[in-house]
């Protein structure tokens, strides 16, 4: 079974060597489960939600089985509009949906600074998304490392080696159950 991870740096391990990234943690996670899935990295960094949904077609292959989206954390860093966050991931979330691909919508928080308005907007995007077009939801990419310095690299953004074990750890029970929708769909 192949699992893309549709994403930014968080998603591809900006600073970390290769196999400490959440694409390859996130398959060793599921292979320890007996759960026999490639965890492909479409992740770019820098990725706003607009970015990822222009590479769509190329970075989601036809073979794919299920679809983990991660985008946002730069357009809120950015401080793009919501609206315009929510359009891109809802025309990514409605494309993958017509192609009948499972998705797992990892979702973000805002900054603090940005101000009580857009994060309220802003937080609002994922669960709106998700409850819309029947994805699965991981509430917070980053629970339980956001803010937490010895998980962080020295930027405080990009999690550490440890912060990316504890991502993998959080939303493990998430991707179980997308393995089990495509197993539901594709069954043996």
């Amino acid at each position: 079974m192949q699992i893309v991870a549709l994403g930014d740096s968080l998603t591809t391990g900006l600073g970390l060597p290769a196999h400490k990234a959440f694409p390859v943690r996130l398959q060793a996670a599921l292979k320890a489960k007996r759960i026999a899935a490639e965890i492909a990295d479409a992740g770019v960094s820098g990725d706003t939600a607009a970015n990822g949904l222009a590479r769509l077609d190329w970075a989601v292959p036809d073979t794919t089985d299920g679809v983990i989206v991660a985008l946002g954390g730069n357009d809120m860093l950015r401080g793009i509009d919501p609206t315009v966050t929510q359009k891109a991931l809802d025309r990514i979330l409605r494309r993958l949906g017509e192609r009948r691909i499972p998705v797992l919508l990892a979702g973000m928080r805002a900054a603090p600074n940005l101000g009580a308005d857009f994060g309220k907007r802003f937080e609002a995007i994922y669960p709106e998304l998700a409850a819309k077009h029947g994805a699965l939801l991981y509430p917070f990419l980053l629970d339980g490392v956001a803010a937490v310095a010895k998980l962080n690299q020295r930027d405080g953004i990009h999690p550490s080696a440890a912060g990316v074990d504890r991502m993998v750890a959080g939303i493990l029970p998430k991707v179980e159950e997308l393995v089990r929708r495509i197993r539901q769909r594709n069954p043996p």
